[in-house]
């Protein structure tokens, strides 16, 4: 029997470090503050005795993080025993080597509590800023994640694709503490992600923001069943769920206090991409409503929410982003604070054997 039939699924949180203004107060933190915001989130949150803490990589100034190995450095500093990974490392267009290496490096100071989660990231900035060209979006992935597998391996590699030098007998340094460090694939909702996931024989992380979770069930299957029919054992096969979350002491309360947050966050992501349209309060409520993935809640309706996917997938991880849309610190800390002590426990109650 795993840990983790034995305690339950691992809960955690993450940040993408966006830096919106506060829709009530106008202002807009400096990168610095944000950095140093997500050091202290991740010191609670280990403290707090949540399992995880993630980071991901933007490209871009309106958020404050491009390297999540250097920041998750610094958390390894600040922390004892929370695992640390990137939330997502846009493997696409990074050199897998120095991928590797910069995570090997983390688990060399983290003692061995690195992860890496590769995607394909849901903005297209870092193409041009490491001249590769979106045409090869899906064989760049597919190429970088087989080589990253075989380093993650072997201390020495021969290797040849399309996008990068060949090795030859390469030396692979440092190698972690770890034997091997989990990596992970995050999926948005294609099919062939899924499949790819399963192929590769890594876990699948899934980026539940919205919707009925159900729609995700075929994945997860198609997942599997591609993972099986690629040779890896099932204990192998992991899914992971990831969504926005917001606790206060009632649903009503948690709404009322994100609403503003959260219709600011999607305001400015969808700006970026083109879009300009505000969201309505009752779209909000329709989002947050007990059928759906938007995990806006009470404890236990997002205790409810996090088993009722349980049920549909057997995921063995939970991540939650709570800190978007220019939220201020004082409701981050709230944020994990009630997750880890009126909804974790609750959960790997439920979900250990």
């Amino acid at each position: 029997m795993s840990t983790i039939e034995k305690n339950g699924i691992e809960i955690g949180i993450y940040t993408l470090a966006d830096i919106g203004p506060d829709p009530l107060s106008g202002k807009t933190i400096t990168a610095q503050q944000r950095v140093k915001e997500i050091i202290e989130a991740a010191r609670l949150a280990d403290e707090a005795g949540l399992d995880i803490f993630g980071v991901g990589e933007h490209h871009r100034l309106d958020y404050a993080v491009s390297s999540p190995a250097v920041i998750l450095a610094a958390i390894a500093q600040a922390t004892e025993r929370i695992r640390l990974t990137s939330t997502t490392s846009v493997l696409s267009t990074l050199d897998p080597i120095r991928l590797f290496e910069d995570f090997a490096s983390l688990d060399l100071i983290s003692n061995g509590r690195a992860e890496i989660l590769a995607g394909r990231g849901a903005f297209i900035e870092s193409f041009p800023l490491f001249g590769y060209s979106t045409n090869d979006y899906d064989e760049l992935f597919t190429e970088h994640m087989d080589l990253l597998l075989q380093l993650n391996r072997n201390e020495r590699v021969t290797w040849s694709g399309d996008y990068r030098p060949a090795l030859r007998n390469a030396e692979i340094s440092p190698r972690p503490v770890q034997e091997q460090m989990p990596i992970w694939i995050g999926v948005g909702g294609t099919p062939e992600s899924a499949v790819r996931a399963g192929r590769f024989g890594v876990g699948m992380a899934l980026a539940i923001l919205g919707g009925d979770p159900v729609r995700f069930k075929p994945l997860v299957d198609i997942y599997r069943k591609a993972g099986l029919e690629a040779g890896h054992s099932p204990e192998d096969l992991k899914v992971g769920v990831t969504g926005h979350t917001f606790l206060a002491n009632t649903t009503q309360q948690a709404k009322d206090e994100f609403f503003p947050y959260y219709s600011n966050y999607w305001y400015y992501v969808n700006r970026q991409r083109g879009m300009g349209t505000r969201m309505s309060r009752d779209d909000f409520e329709h989002m947050a409503s007990p059928n759906t993935a938007l995990f806006v809640g009470s404890p236990q309706q997002i205790v409810e929410k996090i088993l009722r996917q349980h049920e549909l997938f057997g995921h063995t991880r939970f991540l939650a982003q709570v800190d978007i849309g220019g939220l201020p610190f004082n409701k981050v800390v709230k944020n994990i604070e009630l997750l880890a002590t009126e909804v974790a426990p609750l959960v790997k109650k439920a979900t250990s054997k």
